[in-house]
């Protein structure tokens, strides 16, 4: 397989498959492609993983495009304006990403809900609750909501994120809330109650916008009704 991604504000991955060759597709992702593929929906482990993807914000259902003669080539869209990452995964370097980052992976890549162990981070994390563990062999291409930002830390090394704008990071890292300090900075600072600490180490992956800010914006300019 071999892919290239092209775009600015709203990107698309463009993948050539050889015969026999497969892509695990987020639902709705496909823009165009050539002649050449066989299209299979599942739900990928049954009900129970089905529900899962649906709690981390991903649709219940999943595409396999299958290359049924060389250079069948497909686009997939991104959802949200930004950009798309594609990262590399093996057996002992899986990925944690943010609910709804999910765009499309090759098929021997595994998905599964990662849900915080933390009560505390449980309760109050807000957008990094629920997540997406991917593990197993090969690409995941992941949404990033704006630009990528990738930071490497250290063993120990922290990093503090607002939790929408967390991305993407190694499973070598720990994740944990933090608790914003003095009232006025809680209730006038915008930031909310908590945010994320993500401490080494392992890469992590930032993007520069949050999904709840944008649609917080555009709040004033849906329609009402007039009930």
């Amino acid at each position: 397989m071999k892919y290239e991604i092209k775009g600015e504000n709203f990107p698309i991955v463009i993948l050539t498959l050889e015969n026999g060759e497969s892509i695990l597709t987020e639902s709705g992702s496909m823009q165009w492609m050539s002649e050449g593929f066989e299209m299979k929906t599942e739900g990928g482990g049954g009900i129970g993983k089905a529900l899962g993807r649906l709690m981390a914000g991903e649709s219940m259902f999943r595409n396999i495009y299958t290359a049924t003669s060389d250079n069948s080539m497909i686009a997939l869209g991104s959802s949200v304006p930004g950009s798309i990452k594609a990262i590399e995964v093996t057996p002992d370097n899986p990925v944690i990403i943010q609910k709804s980052s999910y765009l499309a992976s090759t098929d021997q890549i595994k998905t599964e809900v990662f849900v915080q162990k933390q009560m505390k981070t449980g309760l109050f994390g807000g957008e990094g609750f629920i997540m997406q563990k991917i593990s197993g062999q090969g690409i995941v291409f992941v949404e990033i909501f704006g630009s990528v930002m990738e930071y490497d830390l250290k063993e120990n090394e922290k990093l503090i994120i607002d939790t929408g704008s967390f991305a993407l990071m190694q499973a070598s890292c720990k994740m944990d809330i933090q608790t914003v300090k003095g009232f006025k900075n809680i209730v006038l600072g915008g930031e909310g109650l908590f945010l994320t600490n993500v401490t080494g180490p392992g890469k992590v992956i930032v993007q520069t916008m949050k999904l709840s800010a944008f649609a917080n914006l555009l709040v004033p300019f849906m329609p009402r009704s007039n009930n």
